[in-house]
């Protein structure tokens, strides 16, 4: 869990880094660049990660990655359904996830959408959990980008830390990868001092590859963090499009030395599940991604199976599902 502030190499050069600053200048140069990435062995890409999440986890370092995992929870809520009450329910369980036991770490952030980012952060005031707001007309994106940008302004001005924003992945698959670029770039200014995740759906990018350039675009446009998808289609989080994100974010800050987060959202419910991903991080990009300043999961029903196995590593006994609150 981040203690000290980011240091100025890692805030620094947002826009398109020295080392890309003529990637950018055309479409046809972004295409070069991005057509010249190395092509993605599926196979190898797959295996690596399950090979990665076959390794075991013993029990003095499994207790602190639970608090780890904990704390790099966005606990999320994204329904039309959502109500105050339940925005401010689920504030107070990011501050206090286990209100029996004071020890146990405060998520990293509520996520909700713009119209309930200042009832969120009066949940959450003094406590240190952040607010994100999806943005952009989220889970499409299928609106002008004036309409997208006043959704970002609106979640801003209402207090919102965090902006997670979507991609035009119809751009994307058409080959519109200034287009991309340039809505990503416009949407960073938008956001001010809020950090700017950006949301690829890579279940509708159709291969690696795309997920890779996707990568790509995002870090050479400002993004703070990439996160894998909005939880709102069939193919969300893996192992293997996480893995290759994170490839991305190591190469990149190799290249520039600017640090990019990475954010896994959507299907992933299980303390085994989260395990695998902390592996999939320490194995690929390393130790330094290992804090909810750099890698998020995106989960609202994973919270309750962390706080599960946490009390029966302290315990000795399963509790169950009735111990812990239902979202």
């Amino acid at each position: 869990m981040r203690t000290t502030p980011p240091t100025k190499t890692e805030e620094a050069g947002r826009a398109t880094p020295g080392a890309f600053a003529d990637v950018t200048t055309s479409a046809s140069t972004l295409r070069r660049f991005l057509h010249g990435l190395p092509g993605v062995d599926a196979v190898g890409l797959e295996a690596r990660a399950a090979s990665l999440g076959t390794r075991s986890i013993k029990t003095t370092a499994k207790a602190y990655a639970i608090d780890l995992a904990i704390s790099m929870i966005d606990l999320t809520t994204l329904e039309g359904a959502d109500t105050p009450g339940k925005v401010r329910a689920l504030g107070a369980k990011a501050v206090h996830p286990d209100p029996t036991d004071r020890t146990t770490p405060r998520t990293a952030a509520v996520c909700v959408y713009p119209d309930m980012v200042a009832t969120a952060k009066e949940a959450v005031a003094g406590s240190g959990v952040k607010v994100a707001s999806v943005a952009t007309a989220f889970p499409a994106g299928r609106a002008a980008l004036g309409v997208k940008l006043a959704d970002v302004r609106d979640a801003v001005a209402a207090g919102a830390d965090e902006i997670d924003m979507v991609i035009d992945r119809g751009a994307l698959l058409a080959g519109d990868y200034l287009k991309v670029h340039d809505e990503i770039v416009a949407v960073k200014e938008a956001s001010g001092s809020a950090r700017l995740k950006v949301i690829f759906e890579t279940g509708e990018l159709s291969t690696y590859d795309n997920i890779r350039r996707a990568s790509w675009i995002g870090m050479l446009a400002g993004a703070d963090f990439i996160k894998t998808s909005t939880g709102k289609v069939g193919v969300n989080a893996t192992p293997a499009n996480t893995l290759l994100m994170l490839e991305a974010v190591r190469d990149f800050r190799a290249q520039t030395g600017v640090q990019v987060g990475v954010k896994p959202a959507g299907g992933i419910r299980t303390s085994k599940d989260a395990l695998k991903f902390l592996v999939l991080v320490n194995e690929t990009a390393g130790a330094d991604w290992l804090d909810d300043h750099w890698f998020r999961f995106g989960a609202s029903s994973l919270l309750n199976d962390l706080l599960m196995q946490r009390q029966k590593l302290a315990t000795g006994r399963y509790s169950g599902p009735d111990y812990v609150t239902v979202d």
